[in-house]
């Protein structure tokens, strides 16, 4: 691909998620669209998205019994994401059925510890460990049951890099240098996760905000 940033489109506005995308596709390397997106326009807008010519990220963190997963999986195989998100909380026999479930050329990562937690808020849902242990514990469930990678912060990536060397790791989160965290906890910017082994950069609010998103755009690829 040719940048590893992927912006976020976390809006239920097509027009606007059509307009930011063809002002940026110069400068990203692929579009994600999440549960906001999706919920609001489908597999349709998921094409129409996808007619721009860049890769589409489907991050739904698919999160269910095993064979309820597999079938959601069936149903988007369509669309062909570039990349496919999951919780790797689920379990190996959901992650084991939603990758034999997913096309070929469809990477499935499983999500770890979402960026917006920190060990408070997993003390809260009963997890002991702290945000990198949990998430290095999750990595290896989903090595073992054959997924691509995980979802995982830029403060664990490199941690994971050596675990797992020839892992697809995506970082959300991230923050060019002078960006406010807005709801984030975990964060860092794009070329210190790039540099500790992120594979994509997820980016949104810092282009999508933007009072030029294509400037912004050029600025975090300048960085990189």
């Amino acid at each position: 691909m040719s940048s590893p940033v992927f912006v976020a489109l976390d809006t239920t506005d097509l027009d606007r998620a059509r307009e930011i995308a063809a002002r940026v596709r110069n400068h990203v390397g692929g579009l994600k669209l999440g549960l906001e997106f999706f919920g609001a326009h489908g597999p349709a807008g998921v094409r129409e998205m996808a007619a721009l010519g860049l890769p589409i990220f489907l991050d739904l963190k698919l999160h269910d019994i095993p064979n309820t997963v597999a079938k959601a999986v069936q149903a988007l195989r369509p669309l062909e994401p570039a990349i496919l998100t999951v919780h790797a909380a689920g379990g190996r026999a959901m992650l084991e059925d939603a990758k034999a479930a997913a096309p070929a050329a469809t990477r499935v990562v499983g999500v770890t510890v979402l960026t917006s937690l920190d060990e408070d808020d997993l003390a809260e849902t009963g997890v002991a460990a702290d945000a990198h242990g949990q998430v290095e514990r999750l990595a290896g469930l989903a090595r073992t049951a054959g997924l691509d990678g995980i979802v995982c912060s830029g403060r664990e990536v490199a941690a994971m890099k050596r675990c797992w060397p020839d892992g697809f790791f995506v970082v959300p989160g991230l923050r060019p240098a002078e960006g406010k965290a807005g709801d984030q906890k975990r964060v860092i910017t794009p070329r210190k996760a790039l540099d500790a082994g992120a594979s994509v950069l997820v980016i949104g609010r810092p282009i999508t905000q933007a009072a030029d998103p294509d400037e912004a755009a050029r600025a975090i690829e300048a960085t990189l």
